[in-house]
């Protein structure tokens, strides 16, 4: 949403210890552990069915660029290979740890073409399998769908396994008959960040997810996203390729044409972006003098997060955690938008918002204030979004230009790009920039 390039220092933070992951059944890895085993930049990918010289005109210098071929938003071929490399290799978001929170709880979520399976045992470790049963493939849970149970069983056939994978019992088999381990679930590296679910559905070869988000570390650490109670959720069904919407959020150029509500609260022409290095792209904005947070009259009905700083209680910082996730860092409450891609042209966007306990917890309390506000800045957001898409879907459309203040989305361009061409999906940053928070 930033639209300004002024950068400057991110000062040092010490990791909270917000994260932990687990590569598979016993086998959880410490912050510390997973930071020393590098980054997931050496994920690499096929290449993608995109026309070599408009990925050159995309990948080439900020300010000499163009969008990607409208392929990469309209071709179904494009869209299958971003589910099975994208979405389906290395780490993607698959939900809220609040919704599997408790031994037994049990959730599905669409990753890459399949979906997979969470589930936290019994000594309270979050796991993460394919969500198709070993006997004949069933889905273990519809995805989308929750179950708490002892157990993980197959509604086909009954085959019933423990929370931590391993098969417990297979009908009509003498016991004993199948080894519970040859047969046991299929087990994906998981890992809990600041509230959030990520899988890496390549098995572990994208590497840590701490080493990818080692610099967003600290923008994100003062806003405990992970302390904080969801208290309104919606769920969008755009008729639009979801890196038109991440594109979108990456740049506040529209906003004067199209968020009047949020122009009066925010200054479109504000704030830095971060020159970031992992996998992520953001930046922050200023309130207006006299605006408490975004919010329709700018006033909030809460008070501010503990522990921000007086620069963070006057910004709001935009971040997209890559493939699928846009966190929104406000002085009061945490909003974040979850990206599940349905088809080139649709894509269903899950929406929430998040408060400190002790505020959600009094008398009267009512988040319709933040609520309210990005509702219909969403909307008005997936209206010019889906008119994106119709334009680049006729057969005169071509790659454009980038706006002086677009270099967020010439990031999120590029590493798109990077990826299409079999390289790792990593933002390097703008050349010899120095990151900064605001200040």
């Amino acid at each position: 949403m930033v639209n300004s390039a002024r950068l400057g220092p991110i000062p040092a933070l010490r990791p909270p210890g917000a994260m932990l992951a687990c590569t598979g059944p016993g086998r959880p890895l410490s912050l510390d552990r997973m930071a020393g085993q590098g980054a997931s930049a050496g994920l690499r990918y096929p290449p993608a069915p995109v026309d070599p010289a408009g990925l050159a005109a995309a990948l080439r210098p900020f300010g000499a660029s163009t969008t990607l071929p409208p392929a990469a938003y309209v071709d179904p071929a494009v869209f299958a290979w971003e589910q099975r490399c994208f979405f389906g290799r290395g780490w993607t978001c698959a939900g809220f740890s609040s919704l599997v929170a408790r031994p037994g709880d049990q959730r599905a979520e669409p990753a890459g073409t399949g979906s997979v399976l969470l589930a936290r045992d019994d000594a309270g470790t979050l796991r993460a399998f394919a969500n198709t049963c070993r006997h004949r493939g069933h889905e273990l849970l519809p995805a989308g769908e929750s179950a708490r149970h002892n157990a993980i069983i197959c509604p086909y056939h009954s085959w019933t396994y423990d929370l931590d994978g391993g098969l417990r019992f297979a009908a009509g088999f003498p016991r004993g008959g199948l080894d519970p381990l040859a047969w046991g679930l299929t087990a994906l590296p998981v890992a809990e960040w600041h509230g959030l679910i990520f899988v890496d559905g390549s098995g572990g070869a994208a590497g840590p997810l701490a080493g990818a988000l080692a610099e967003l570390e600290p923008v994100i650490a003062p806003y405990e996203p992970e302390r904080l109670v969801i208290a309104g959720r919606h769920r969008y069904d755009a008729a639009a390729n979801w890196k038109v919407l991440t594109e979108n959020y990456h740049e506040c150029y529209h906003c004067p044409a199209i968020h009047p509500e949020l122009c009066r609260v925010s200054p479109p022409q504000s704030g830095e972006n971060y020159p970031a290095r992992g996998a992520w792209i953001g930046g922050w904005m200023d309130l207006r003098p006299g605006m408490a947070t975004m919010s329709l009259d700018g006033t909030s009905r809460v008070p501010a997060l503990r522990g921000l700083d007086a620069a963070r209680r006057r910004t709001v910082i935009y971040v997209n955690v890559f493939p699928n996730v846009l966190l929104s860092l406000h002085p009061d409450y945490v909003m974040t938008h979850r990206l599940v891609p349905l088809a080139a042209d649709r894509t269903m966007i899950e929406c929430v918002w998040s408060f400190a306990p002790e505020a959600a917890a009094r008398p009267g309390f009512d988040p319709a204030y933040a609520v309210d506000f990005w509702d219909l800045t969403n909307r008005q957001d997936w209206r010019a979004c889906e008119s994106v898409q119709r334009g680049l879907s006729g057969e005169h459309a071509r790659p454009g230009p980038l706006a002086p203040g677009e270099d967020a989305v010439y990031q999120f361009i590029t590493m798109v790009g990077r990826g299409y061409r079999g390289e790792p999906a990593w933002n390097h940053g703008p050349a010899g920039a120095v990151a900064s928070s605001p200040e």
